[in-house]
């Protein structure tokens, strides 16, 4: 079995290759995003997925075997607890407590973010095929339930 994760430091074109995809599948949901008009749009969820992407590729970067597993677990962990942070604010942002009215509003777009961020730490793993496919079928999800929302 091949270690996926794990490559020389100086290999230049599995970085530009593993940070592109990041960009890539952020797009994908960023930009349903956008044309929905959401405040969360295409530039927050290519830069939470490339920075997820980022943030895994530094351990594996500098980790040896013996303990790579352990630091990107470490790194995914945090990144989970960041995002989340993140999509929080999206949530209180959208709902408007002077209203008088207990409306939650967000959700939807923090749910975006934190899926992006995990399409991230896909991508800065290697795994292009779990990234591609989970952008397609987050945007699918984005795009195609939303037209049954109203009949549900």
């Amino acid at each position: 079995m091949t270690n996926n994760l794990s490559f020389p430091p100086d290999h230049w074109l599995t970085l530009i290759l593993r940070l592109s995809l990041a960009l890539l599948v952020g797009a994908i949901i960023g930009w349903e995003r956008q044309q929905r008009h959401k405040p969360a749009g295409l530039r927050t969820h290519i830069l939470v997925s490339f920075g997820s992407a980022l943030f895994v590729l530094i351990p594996i970067q500098l980790s040896t075997a013996q303990n790579e597993a352990d630091s990107i677990a470490r790194v995914i962990q945090g990144v989970a607890t960041g995002i989340g942070f993140l999509g929080g604010g999206e949530i209180l942002r959208s709902s408007q407590p002077d209203s008088g009215l207990a409306e939650i509003r967000g959700l939807t777009s923090a749910a975006a973010i934190w899926v992006t961020a995990a399409l991230g730490i896909a991508a800065g793993c290697g795994l292009w095929q779990l990234s591609l496919i989970g952008a397609a079928l987050s945007w699918l999800i984005l795009k195609v339930l939303k037209k049954f929302e109203p009949h549900v």
